[in-house]
């Protein structure tokens, strides 16, 4: 028998529905959303069209298909997305855009999962027949695998900029843009007036089941919906998922400051553990990123530990880890999280990793 998670940090993902979230769910209002006849997804399309500052929006069952979908409605088949080196496109989404639009995905490289327009410009490809066709650029905000970076507006604005001077489209792949929107106080919709297609993750920070919600033009929303239902995305009386949405835009978006919050504490506190390293100099939201090489364990052999005290830290490789804040974690269970680790390398770290199993 699996043993019980009490304190899970491997994932803003993992969040659970509270009481207050379940009742809007039960309660809400819902018909078939496929012949747009559910108000409550109605109503959250239409408060996340909003809240980017997009034409229109379509509610999906999840933030991987809102970016296949809107790959799949920017390219064709041979064209080129341009993204990051570490993007969740590349490396966590199971090569879908060569599946599904026959597209490839050029890694630009990047600083924390951030470049900038001359970056891009040197990475696009001249328009000759023999090579792909540069299309798409994808901005991931926030950066994952960049320690949970936040791409300025500054930069964004520039590398669409020079996108759209070489007829290629922007889509923001928005899992944690309001992470971003909260630790900057720059707005959403500053941030994606400068992209063509975006979305939001609803569960993620915001605490929902299931769901994003993909915007953009009233076209290219039209256009989405044909690969919604190509992808087996309709999903009949989606209100019920929708209320969830609704309520966490109501109550959900301000509490990220405490994820963040708890996240700097928890980078603190772990780097005084010795064999620990910080990944990255910053911790600017909710996840932190750290090498644990010096412990004489490696990070399989501590999330395994861990989880038999009831805590989960991701292991992304064998020395690296990486640990989430969201909602479900307080910071007295952050901080149980982080005297736990200590406590464990204390006593079982300082040997070799052989000797550790």
């Amino acid at each position: 028998m699996a043993p019980s998670i009490r304190i899970d940090l491997v994932s803003d993902t993992v969040t659970r529905p509270g009481v207050a979230m379940r009742e809007a769910m039960a309660t809400a209002e819902v018909g078939d959303e496929q012949r747009g006849e559910d108000p409550s997804t109605s109503a959250l399309c239409e408060r996340v069209a909003e809240l980017l500052g997009m034409e229109a929006a379509l509610f999906l069952p999840s933030g991987i298909m809102c970016n296949q979908v809107a790959i799949s409605v920017h390219c064709r088949p041979g064209d080129e997305v341009l993204a990051a080196e570490s993007a969740h496109i590349i490396g966590s989404e199971g090569a879908g855009a060569a599946v599904f639009a026959g597209s490839l995905i050029r890694a630009v490289p990047s600083e924390q999962g951030i470049f900038d327009g001359e970056s891009l410009k040197a990475s696009l490809n001249p328009p000759r027949p023999k090579t792909p066709r540069s299309r798409l650029v994808n901005i991931e905000q926030t950066a994952n695998r960049g320690g949970g970076a936040i791409w300025p507006l500054k930069t964004v604005a520039q590398v669409a900029e020079i996108a759209h001077a070489h007829d290629l489209a922007v889509h923001m792949d928005g899992a944690r843009l309001l992470n971003a929107v909260v630790a900057s106080g720059d707005a959403a919709s500053d941030y994606c007036a400068h992209c063509d297609s975006a979305w939001l993750d609803l569960s993620k920070g915001l605490g929902c089941p299931v769901g994003g919600v993909l915007a953009g033009s009233r076209r290219f929303i039209e256009d989405a919906l044909t690969w919604k239902y190509r992808f087996g995305g309709g999903m009949r009386q989606s209100g019920i998922l929708a209320a969830a949405g609704l309520y966490a835009l109501d109550h959900n978006i301000a509490r990220l400051h405490d994820d963040h919050d708890n996240a700097k504490r928890f980078a603190s506190r772990i780097a005084e553990i010795p064999g620990i390293r910080l990944a990255f100099d910053e911790v600017p939201t909710n996840l932190v990123f750290f090498d644990v090489s010096g412990t004489g364990l490696t990070a399989p052999q501590i999330s395994k530990k861990l989880i038999a005290q009831g805590i989960r830290i991701g292991a992304e490789s064998d020395a690296r880890m990486r640990a989430v804040l969201h909602l479900d974690v307080t910071r007295a269970g952050a901080d149980e999280a982080s005297d736990a680790l200590a406590a464990l390398i204390e006593s079982e770290g300082g040997g070799s990793a052989e000797a550790a199993e």
